[in-house]
């Protein structure tokens, strides 16, 4: 393809866009007023956050927290309290016809988890100790990293993001979820194909290609599955009862249907050979990233952030533009990792230009949520899905602004190929992706199980050691690969020495990944008391850090 064909198909591309941007907006779908904002509450709720299983005590305390305590909360008229309690009840019914679905997907993401923990730091180990577990074939490192991967691109994650988007569709669309039965099929067909992939992987058999070693046969299986659970999207969206799609709606949607094409194209076997397999291999890799998993943890953030806090989004136009303008700039990014490869010069300028204009979604984002939770910072002191989801976001933001970075000619001769790479990919996956899914679970699972967490203290522990295991991991692995990087370009150095340079920051890596391994642990143990309803039978939300705060939140 020549340039003036590029330019020409981006450009219709783009006025094909617009034209759906216009239509949506005829039809209010896309509604870019303030009151947009605002279908997530119900009566009376906005200035009131919510908390699963708080009391009112609690909720009127935690209104006041970080305000003039001797402000009054104005009470509502009886017609409002009316409307609220009938909001509430449908509420209530809507949790409950997607609990069992939630719940299911949501173990299997927990299980999913700790088999990928486990597994990435056996093999991180194995970087800096190479004869460590090596008498099985399964346990080497190149199969053993390979099954890391895809445990978490394809079980903690989707399992994850899939579980928190099954609930918050009832929530959004103010109905019943419909299609829960399929779901409930696809997660089975989902894990047997996982199983299955991860199985063949150990023994050797995979296609070869990042984030698409699982065979193709096996994956199957995956399409089945996940062709299942994206039913009662489209049969819960035919029941809804709202006039407006609120923008999580949007980024769930759009995710569900682009997933399914990246997966099906990447996969199309004996039709990608050689240079074009490399091109559609990264175009693959880095929009499963973009274009699934970020849309999911966006659409987490935009509900749960302002649910908690009480207040809507600052701006719904610029939630509107963030969506858009991932859509239309991300689809070409993962050419950067390509830099310096036999592909044509036009694909790689395409993907430094496209990543540079990813910071326009980013920073639209970044403004949002700091504009948003301005005058609300002190409420991270007590909400453990705040503390997650606030951090997330700023991950987001790290994440996507070092990518824009690392997408540009001069920075990625030094990365390439380095372990500055990998800390990068865990940055947007793990300091962005991850968080969020945790901070979501702690507000679904009360809902879900219709008991409180057991252990607040166990939340703490859990937040603490991640983000102390991942800031190890994360600023070791970025300083000893841009080492990598300059020794491997310096000609008068042997390329020993660019292993040599590494293996402090190796160490720390396993380190830190030991350290998040424990906190996941700590995750799982508490996750599964939880669904067992061991422990104390406890009343009122699980906050933490409570001697800081009003009596009426401490006491409960």
């Amino acid at each position: 393809m020549n340039t003036v064909s590029l330019l020409l198909s981006a450009f219709i591309l783009s006025i094909t866009g617009l034209f759906v941007f216009i239509w949506s907006l005829r039809k209010r779908l896309f509604d870019p007023s303030a009151a947009a904002a605002h279908v997530i509450f119900s009566h009376g709720e906005i200035g009131i956050g919510e908390e699963p299983a708080a009391t009112k005590a609690q909720q009127t305390s935690l209104a006041r927290h970080g305000q003039d305590p001797d402000q009054p909360i104005p009470a509502l008229p009886a017609e409002q309290r009316t409307a609220q309690e009938r909001d509430l009840l449908q509420r209530v019914e809507e949790d409950r016809s997607s609990a069992f679905v939630v719940f299911l997907f949501l173990s299997c993401a927990v299980v999913w988890l700790i088999v990928a923990s486990l597994a990435g730091l056996t093999s991180s180990i194995k970087l800096h100790q190479p004869d460590f577990l090596v008498q099985q074939a399964w346990l080497t490192f190149g199969r053993l990293r390979t099954i890391h991967l895809n445990a978490v691109a394809y079980g903690w994650a989707p399992m994850a993001a899939l579980g928190i988007a099954l609930w918050l569709l009832p929530r959004l669309l103010k109905t019943p979820l419909v299609g829960g039965k399929a779901a409930i099929i696809g997660c089975m067909l989902w894990t047997a194909g996982l199983i299955a992939g991860l199985g063949c992987i150990a023994a050797g058999l995979n296609d070869g290609m990042e984030w698409l070693e699982i065979p193709w046969q096996v994956d199957l299986l995956l399409v089945a599955g996940g062709a299942l659970i994206g039913l009662p999207l489209v049969y819960t969206l035919q029941a809804r009862t709202v006039d407006h799609l609120y923008v999580s709606i949007w980024y769930m949607g759009a995710a569900l249907f682009w997933f399914p094409i990246l997966f099906l194209i990447a996969n199309l076997s004996a039709v990608h050979i050689g240079v074009e397999q490399a091109t559609m291999n990264w175009w693959f890799g880095h929009n499963v990233l973009g274009l699934f998993y970020t849309p999911m943890a966006l659409a987490s953030v935009y509900y749960f952030l302002p649910k908690i806090i009480g207040r809507p989004i600052q701006s719904y136009n610029l939630s509107l533009l963030g969506f858009w303008t991932l859509a239309f700039f991300y689809g070409q990014v993962g050419g950067h990792h390509l830099v310096g490869g036999p592909v044509p010069g036009w694909l790689i300028t395409l993907s430094v230009v496209q990543s540079v204009m990813m910071l326009v979604p980013v920073v639209a984002f970044s403004i949002n949520q700091h504009m948003t939770m301005r005058g609300h910072f002190g409420k991270l002191v007590y909400s453990p899905t705040l503390r997650f989801i606030v951090l997330g976001g700023m991950m987001y933001t790290l994440s996507s602004i070092q990518g824009t970075v690392e997408a540009l000619r001069s920075v990625n001769t030094v990365t390439h190929f380095t372990h500055f790479t990998v800390a990068h990919a865990h940055l947007g996956l793990y300091g962005f992706f991850t968080m969020v899914m945790f901070g979501a679970i702690y507000f679904v699972m009360p809902r879900v199980m219709s008991w409180e967490w057991p252990y607040p203290g166990l939340i703490a522990a859990h937040f603490w050691l991640v983000v102390t295991g991942f800031s190890m991991y994360f600023i070791g692995l970025s300083i000893g690969g841009w080492l990598q990087g300059r020794a491997m370009l310096d000609a008068s150095r042997p390329f020993i020495e660019s292993v040599i340079v590494t293996m402090p920051y190796l160490q720390s890596r396993s380190l830190g990944g030991a350290i998040m391994t424990l906190g996941h642990l700590v995750f799982a143990v508490h996750f599964a008391a939880m669904a067992l309803r061991y422990g104390p039978a406890r009343t009122g939300a699980a906050l933490i850090h409570t001697r800081r705060l009003p009596a009426a939140i401490a006491g409960a």
